[in-house]
C-alpha cells in the first residue's frame, strides 16, 4: 500500500460515488475517507469500508493521510472546499465548475501555486474518441482555417431533476444552466478553438420559472480570438428527454459535425483528401451500468491524477483551463445585466 495514491471524496451523490468507485477500481489508488453532510445511511455507500465524516473540516483535522481530495459537492461549494484542501497541503480534483466566478478561480490557482499543489479540473469529455479525433484534426491543420463553429446543447431538465430539496436550480449553489449542464461542451470548444470575444446574447426562461432561479435557454454569438466566428444555442426546456449536444465546424478544407446526446458521435465528416478512420467506441466495453455519456469517462481522470503525481505524465485539464471555462460563462451571463 506504500506507493498508492490516497484519495478522499467530498460529496457522495451520483458523481461523488463515481469518483469513489473509480478510485477503488484503480490498483494504484487507495480510498481513505468519504465526506458528506447527509447521514451515511441514506447515501448508499455501505460497500466502502472507510472512515466517514460529516464535514471537510472534520476530515482535515482527523490526521488521516491523503494525497488528493476529490470535490464532488454542489457547485457553490467547489471553490471554498478546494481552497481549504489546497491550504491543508493536499492536491485537489474539483468537479466542474471549479468556481462560480473568475475571481474565486484565480484565488484558488494562486493558492495552489503558493502551496506547490495541483488543481485537477474535471473535464472528462475530452477523453471521448470523437473529442480526441477532432482535436488532432484542428491541431494538424487538416481543416485549414476555421470559419464558423456552432455549438447546440438541447437537453431536458424538469421537475424530476429540479426537486425542492435539491441544490439544483438554486442560484448560489448551482450557478446556472451553462455551469451545471453545458460547461463540458464549452470546455471542448475552448480546448479546440481558444478564447472568445465580441459576445452577444439573448436569454429566455420558457418553462423553469417555478423550478429555478435562472433562465433555461439562450442564443450566444461571438468571435474567436484566433479567427472565425461561433455561436452557442442552449436550452434545458426540451420536453421529456435530452435531444442533443452537437458541434458543427465549417472550415477552409471541409465540414465536420459531432453529435449525439453527449457529443459522442461523428455524424458528418467531409474533408478534402481525407478518409475518416474507424474510431474506437465511445466508453469502450459499456461496463458502467447507468453511467452514460460523460460520466463514464471518470476513470481517465483518476488515471491522469496518478500519472501526474507519479511523474509519468502531464495534467490533462489544468487549473488555468478550468478558470477559462468559468471566465467564458461569467462573461456570457454578464450580458443579462
Amino acid at each position: 500500500m506504500e506507493n498508492k495514491i490516497k484519495f478522499a471524496v467530498v460529496g457522495c451523490g451520483h458523481i461523488g460515488k463515481r469518483h469513489a468507485e473509480m478510485v477503488s477500481r484503480n490498483s494504484e489508488c487507495e480510498l481513505v475517507a468519504l465526506i458528506d453532510v447527509k447521514d451515511k445511511s441514506v447515501l448508499g455507500i455501505e460497500s466502502y469500508d472507510v472512515p466517514f465524516f460529516s464535514s471537510l473540516e472534520d476530515f482535515l483535522n482527523s490526521g488521516i493521510e491523503a494525497d488528493v481530495v476529490n470535490i464532488a459537492s454542489p457547485n457553490g461549494f467547489h471553490f471554498e472546499q478546494a481552497y481549504k484542501v489546497i491550504d491543508s497541503g493536499k492536491h485537489v480534483v474539483v468537479e466542474k465548475p471549479m468556481a462560480l466566478n473568475k475571481q474565486d478561480a484565480e484565488k484558488l490557482i494562486f493558492q495552489a501555486l503558493h502551496k506547490h499543489r495541483q488543481v485537477f479540473a474535471v473535464m472528462q469529455n475530452r477523453y471521448s474518441p470523437p473529442s480526441a479525433w477532432i482535436k488532432e484534426m484542428v491541431e494538424s491543420g487538416k481543416l485549414g482555417e476555421i470559419y464558423m463553429v456552432q455549438l447546440n446543447c438541447y437537453w431536458n431538465r424538469d421537475d424530476r431533476y429540479y426537486k425542492p430539496e435539491s441544490w439544483h436550480g438554486k442560484k448560489d449553489l448551482d450557478g446556472g444552466t451553462l455551469f451545471t449542464q453545458f460547461s463540458h461542451f464549452i470546455d471542448i470548444m475552448y480546448w479546440l478553438f481558444g478564447d472568445i470575444t465580441n459576445i452577444q446574447a439573448k436569454f429566455a426562461d420558457f418553462n423553469h420559472e417555478n423550478l429555478t432561479d435562472f433562465d433555461d435557454s439562450g442564443f450566444v454569438s461571438f468571435d474567436f480570438v484566433n479567427g472565425g466566428m461561433g455561436s452557442l444555442n442552449y436550452s434545458t426546456s426540451v420536453w421529456n428527454q435530452n435531444l442533443e449536444s452537437s458541434m458543427t465546424i465549417i472550415a477552409e478544407h471541409g465540414a465536420v459535425k459531432i453529435g449525439g446526446q453527449y457529443m459522442d458521435k461523428v455524424e458528418v465528416c467531409i474533408i478534402k483528401d481525407y478518409i475518416m478512420p474507424q474510431l474506437p467506441p465511445t466508453n469502450p466495453g459499456n461496463d458502467y451500468g447507468a453511467y452514460k455519456g460523460s460520466a463514464a469517462n471518470h476513470h481517465y481522470i483518476i488515471e491522469n491524477v496518478v500519472d501526474v503525481l507519479k511523474g509519468r505524465n502531464t495534467i490533462t485539464t489544468n487549473a488555468l483551463e478550468g478558470l477559462k471555462v468559468v471566465d467564458i460563462i461569467e462573461r456570457i451571463y454578464q450580458l443579462k445585466n
